[in-house]
């Protein structure tokens, strides 16, 4: 049982890597389409909102999106003052009563609560209010169901870890965030 566990966290991992890699990508195009968006408006004296817009969508991504990755890497803020000083089962105790009584019930209402928002706006294909803006607002809010669905896949992996952790058949993941 504790090596099916084990295969079911690493795969979780793997998708919380990759997806959190691919989109890390989007802070250099974020950066670079702000640089347009400000020598567009203060040299050549023109604007584009569909440019401005997609600024909002970038970051929407990469917040959103990269919230599992965050997790993985333990990236979030926490009160750490105690927490730091725990051994390592004590810190697994308290992953497993945090994802059971916080993250899954946060993740899961998130995700209920942003369904019915989400299907209305791709019932309509719902666009910008600006004509000339970004016309997928549908799936710019997709994104919400996207960071809960995600956040609670690598919830799931910090617990069955943390499980694995308490029972002795593996050491938690690194604390320290990885530098991309």
């Amino acid at each position: 049982m504790p090596l099916f566990l084990t295969k079911i966290t690493n795969h979780i991992d793997q998708f919380s890597e990759w997806t959190g890699r691919v989109i890390s990508w989007l802070t250099l195009c974020l950066v670079l389409m702000q640089f347009i968006i400000v020598v567009g408006h203060y040299i050549f004296h023109e604007g584009s909102i569909f440019l401005q817009e997609s600024l909002l969508y970038m970051h929407s991504i990469i917040f959103l999106g990269a919230a599992a990755y965050t997790l993985r890497h333990n990236g979030h803020v926490r009160v750490d003052v105690f927490y730091s000083r725990f051994n390592e089962k004590t810190k697994a105790w308290v992953n497993l009563i945090g994802c059971l009584f916080f993250l899954f019930p946060v993740a899961i209402l998130i995700f209920w609560m942003a369904w019915p928002y989400v299907v209305v706006s791709w019932a309509s294909l719902e666009g910008s209010i600006e004509s000339s803006g970004i016309q997928a607002v549908y799936l710019l809010k997709s994104m919400i169901l996207f960071f809960a669905a995600t956040l609670l896949l690598q919830g799931i992996s910090l617990l069955l870890h943390s499980w694995l952790t308490i029972l002795n058949v593996e050491h938690l993941p690194e604390e320290k965030p990885e530098v991309l």
